[in-house]
């Protein structure tokens, strides 16, 4: 039926109505925290690309998954800064290295947090990129190892998850096997699938000093332009043994995420990344938006695209605002 007698704005007109009839529901339990760690910071250091976000050494670092836990958030997402690089990542791979570090002083404090780890080679490679450099091409088989030996080196420092995030072909399978060799078969791991070659990357290349010093990512993560690639990336980790599958970033790839959604039934993460979040910023510090909506607004597009899992800057101020 149509107007007079449907009127759509019926169930607008107040508060009570609009939450009864809402479609897209945000929570806490939804988000994901992503911390940096430094090995050489000694109390915790802003981030001018992301106000309101910080460095943190590993002495504060279980303090501010803690602070996130009890405001409902239920994991963090660790991102280590070494004291040293060298061309292979190495430090990456040592028991005492500045995540493992870190997710031993997060357990220790508090069990509960669900921790997940970065699993990559550019936080700790001087030259930037996420792999092994074979004149000037990152090599992708020899990287493999490295890879899997890293999320091993997580797993028995108390890691719940590893998240693979170098794009190189075989990942899964390789972090699979070595885990299962190792006794970790009950680690899981968060793939992220369909990672774009992305100019929302600038914030967090500053937070973790990771940026390539010379070419850039173009060969080993996804063109932007590619939407069907991306479900094809999704489905080949899957079978490889990926128990979450992920896209990043998240909001100028809704379009990926809901195909993504469409294609798998498994739990599916988006990474609302350091330029999204940035944005926000920006436009709030500036008067052009209020910073609770616009961030609210732009998480629950997230979600309402196909998200079950949303990996987010905003996590402790959206905690907070949904609880208010």
């Amino acid at each position: 039926m149509s107007f007079p007698q449907t009127r759509m704005r019926r169930l607008r007109k107040s508060e009570a109505l609009r939450s009864l009839v809402q479609e897209t529901r945000l929570h806490p339990a939804d988000f994901v925290y992503p911390l940096f760690v430094s090995e050489t910071a000694t109390k915790a250091e802003p981030i001018d690309a992301m106000p309101g976000v910080f460095r943190f050494p590993v002495s504060e670092v279980a303090r501010e998954a803690e602070r996130v836990y009890k405001l409902g958030v239920p994991a963090v997402l660790l991102f280590g800064i070494p004291a040293r690089k060298d061309a292979s990542g190495s430090s990456s791979l040592k028991s005492d290295g500045v995540v493992q570090q870190a997710v031993r002083a997060i357990k220790d404090k508090n069990d509960r947090v669900a921790i997940i780890t970065d699993v990559c080679l550019c936080e700790y490679t001087d030259h930037g990129h996420c792999g092994i450099l074979k004149q000037d091409t990152v090599d992708n088989d020899t990287t493999l190892e490295l890879l899997a030996r890293q999320a091993v080196s997580h797993a028995k420092a108390g890691a719940d998850m590893v998240a693979p995030s170098d794009m190189m072909d075989g990942r899964v399978a390789a972090i699979r096997k070595a885990l299962d060799a190792d006794g970790f078969q009950d680690t899981p791991i968060m793939a992220y699938s369909a990672k774009f070659c992305s100019a929302f990357y600038g914030p967090f290349r500053e937070a973790a000093d990771s940026a390539p010093q010379s070419g850039d990512r173009r060969g080993y993560q996804m063109d932007p332009a590619n939407g069907r690639e991306a479900v094809r990336e999704t489905l080949l980790d899957i079978d490889e043994g990926a128990d979450i599958v992920m896209v990043k970033p998240a909001l100028p790839y809704l379009d990926i995420i809901a195909k993504v959604r469409a294609a798998c039934n498994m739990p599916l993460a988006a990474y609302n990344v350091s330029g999204e979040y940035s944005m926000v910023k920006l436009q709030a510090a500036q008067g052009l938006a209020e910073e609770r909506r616009l961030a609210l607004e732009v998480l629950t597009s997230i979600k309402r695209a196909g998200a079950d899992i949303i990996i987010t800057y905003h996590a402790a101020d959206a905690a907070r605002w949904l609880a208010e």
